[in-house]
């Protein structure tokens, strides 16, 4: 479906709740396999969680992960570590253009038996589940955390658990950190000293409950809104922690810092953003190595505000569900942005120009959920349509209602 949205204007007094973290999530629902004991509240209702729970409990030597790249990257290590198991792991056309080598290379290297259906290097793959061996495990860490997070996750129910040597500089190691809490929470000892990871064997664990908390990377679409709405403007969200394991919270300082929008924390998990400056400054520059998931939200942010940007560490975006950088500088050019990129950066020049620069432009989303969302509160700014908008279910399923119900 196509969404047109009209220029809108934020409603005052408004209060969400956003679904939980896709990453939470899909690291617990594995851990839930590996350990029956635990039990998830509130978790993910997007689509890659639904896949990801589907396939685990499907008894179909087949395994579809459709889009869902942390679950193509999680399921591999699960069902390589699975004795007696034997499926074909597949996904999307885009999944099978995005490379899993490393992981299944590092997979190898402990005894797993994994082949490739179709092209070396890529996805489908065909995957014997045995019984890996402990060892220490070299890994290239500027690649994707999610190779990592997939041996984590494994890693305690090995016979002496793994040890991971991380080289290269580390991508969004946040993600990392976040898998390693959760094995934490739930009583699995890891050490994390220098570019070494240390887990060790965990075989059972008390029985427990851990509640997902609500998903910042879908929140920095809300707190865009609030930095193209008037001053005074404000939202409440639910469910987001002060202290949250997950590395887009960073909008909370840079929204404050360069876009005019406060959050307070309140109790039971609420926060307060409001609008309370549209002085800004001429330039942006942040890496976002650490935070990739948002850097179409930033870019966007200071396209609709007028403002200089530099993003750098984004190599990350050139696999996703999408090539992020190309399609960001594609859908800002028809607006007239002026956008210069390389395989690891994005410089937008500042904007002097006063919305609304022209009707009605139709944005692609690429079949990525993030172009979609990122692009939607620019309706604040100007009219537009969203192309295939349907594609946010991959990680917020209400998006839209949501969105319609802050705006008029």
């Amino acid at each position: 479906m196509d969404v047109f949205l009209e220029k809108k204007k934020l409603k005052a007094n408004q209060q969400i709740l956003i679904s939980g973290s896709k990453s939470e999530t899909n690291r617990l629902r594995l851990l839930q396999v590996l350990y029956p004991e635990l039990q998830i509240k509130s978790a993910s209702d997007s689509d890659d969680s639904r896949v990801m729970l589907q396939c685990l409990q499907s008894n179909s030597s087949i395994k579809d992960v459709h889009h869902a790249g942390t679950a193509m990257r999680f399921l591999t290590a699960f069902y390589a570590s699975q004795t007696g198991t034997e499926v074909v792991l597949t996904g999307s056309e885009r999944m099978q253009q995005r490379p899993i080598h490393i992981l299944v290379d590092a997979l190898r290297s402990i005894g797993a038996d994994v082949s490739y259906v179709k092209e070396e290097g890529y996805p489908p793959l065909q995957i014997k589940g045995k019984q890996l061996q402990s060892a220490t495990v070299k890994i290239p860490a500027n690649i994707s955390s999610q190779y990592i997070s997939a041996l984590l996750l494994i890693a305690p129910k090995l016979e002496k658990g793994l040890q991971l040597e991380l080289l290269g500089e580390c991508t969004s190691r946040p993600y990392i950190e976040m898998t390693l809490a959760l094995l934490n929470e739930i009583g699995v000892k890891t050490t994390f000293e220098d570019n070494t990871i240390s887990v060790f064997p965990q075989p059972t664990i008390i029985p427990q409950t851990i509640t997902v908390e609500s998903d910042w990377s879908s929140a920095s679409y809300f707190y865009e809104l609030l930095a193209f709405a008037e001053m005074g403007a404000s939202l409440t969200l639910q469910k987001l922690k002060k202290q949250s394991l997950q590395a887009d919270r960073i909008v909370v300082d840079w929204y404050e810092k360069y876009f005019g929008v406060q959050t307070q924390f309140l109790p039971n998990d609420e926060i307060l953003l409001t609008k309370v400056s549209n002085q800004y400054p001429s330039f942006f520059e942040e890496n976002l190595i650490e935070c990739p998931d948002i850097a179409q939200t930033i870019a966007v942010t200071c396209y609709g505000l007028g403002i200089e940007a530099k993003l750098t560490g984004l190599h990350t975006l050139k696999i996703k569900e999408t090539d992020r950088i190309v399609a960001l500088k594609n859908e800002l050019e028809k607006f007239g942005a002026k956008v210069d990129c390389t395989h690891h950066s994005l410089h937008l020049h500042s904007r002097n120009a006063r919305f609304p620069l022209s009707q009605n432009i139709a944005v692609d989303t690429y079949q990525d959920h993030r172009m979609a969302m990122c692009f939607a509160p620019l309706a604040l700014k100007t009219p537009l349509i969203i192309n295939e908008a349907d594609v946010v279910t991959k990680s917020f399923v209400d998006f839209w209602p949501i969105f319609k119900t802050l705006v008029n």
